[in-house]
């Protein structure tokens, strides 16, 4: 193991001090767990660089899902109300209260990871068939 030198500033210390405590473990122990959960964190991220509007959060059975970022709208809904329901980009926006950009990102989204939401729509699909 390598040693590195720490500065915290005081209330941050203090209250990873606090964690710790609650946690029953040393501060140095507290702040390689806490390192060490950022960094398989950061593992999994699935972001593409390419379109920084979209990310990933985690549905409920725990499979990533692409998003606008700060939303909860799903691309493969832009994809559905654009090549199903026929809409422009300045309607699914209007739609779902985001702007014209944020749309226009997701379908290029899309475009660049079509294998991927064809297959999560067509998953939705059979689900929607068996119920």
């Amino acid at each position: 193991m390598s040693r590195y030198p720490l500065n915290l500033p005081v209330e941050l210390k203090r209250e990873a001090e606090e964690w710790a405590a609650n946690q029953g473990v040393s501060l140095n122990q507290f702040i390689m767990w806490a390192v060490a959960e950022k960094v398989g964190e950061l593992r999994q991220n699935l972001d593409d660089p390419a379109f920084p509007q979209v990310s990933y959060r985690r549905g409920a059975a725990g499979t990533p899902v692409p998003v606008l970022r700060g939303t909860g709208i799903r691309v493969q809904t832009l994809v559905v109300a654009q090549e199903q329901w026929q809409m422009t980009p300045a309607q699914i926006a209007e739609e779902y209260g985001v702007t014209v950009s944020q749309v226009e990102e997701a379908l290029a989204f899309y475009a660049a990871h079509r294998a991927e939401i064809d297959a999560a729509l067509q998953a939705e699909e059979i689900l929607e068939g068996v119920q």
